[in-house]
């Protein structure tokens, strides 16, 4: 008899956790470690927003944030 083989869910694998000794447990966290090293690693992972910080700083100095504010909402009206 051919049996159906159904991933296990997120929730399921934090569960069994508990019933894993601190070898295991250690070993599991090894284990998810190396894959997301490797995945972190690869070509085309995406970029952090935090990478654009500091961008076009150059454009607004001398300029007071302030200011350039209540101007932009000076012209809605």
């Amino acid at each position: 008899m051919e049996t159906k083989k159904t991933p296990i869910s997120y929730s399921d694998y934090v569960r069994g956790i508990r019933f894993l000794n601190i070898d295991e447990q250690l070993t599991l966290l090894e284990i998810i470690s190396a894959r997301l090293r490797k995945s972190i690693g690869k070509p085309g992972k995406k970029n952090s927003i935090m990478e654009l910080e500091g961008l076009g700083a150059d454009i607004w100095k001398g300029i007071d944030a302030q200011d350039y504010v209540q101007k932009e909402r000076d012209t809605w009206d």
